[in-house]
């Protein structure tokens, strides 16, 4: 799993690097109404840009698992009961213990 973090961790590093070195010129960014015109680097517009877009996108994925997350623990919440009853179950149908102090007839000689 270490090995695949790696394998795409490394060219997406090289890729967003090159890209912000090749990309280092001034562009006007102007957010009506709230920020006015603004120079920026064109790579940090576009990395911006892409980090909005992937919060968006993990908060909206994030509310749609709502529902999963609900049933996982209603779920939870269930088993935990049910172990619960089956121990006591379990408890009441074991068989006593034999009593460890037992008086032994001592054996003549």
């Amino acid at each position: 799993m270490r090995l695949v973090h790696w394998v795409v961790t490394a060219p997406a590093a090289l890729i967003l690097g090159s890209f912000a070195v090749s990309n280092r010129t001034d562009v006007t960014v102007t957010l009506w109404p709230v920020l006015g015109p603004t120079q920026l680097p064109l790579y940090l517009v576009v990395l911006l840009a892409l980090l909005v877009g992937f919060l968006a996108g993990e908060f909206i994925a994030w509310i749609n698992g709502g529902s999963a997350r609900r049933l996982a623990r209603e779920r939870q919440r269930r088993i935990d009961v049910l172990e619960r009853d089956l121990a006591a179950a379990q408890a009441k149908a074991a068989p006593p213990p034999a009593p460890q102090n037992a008086l032994v007839p001592a054996r003549e000689a």
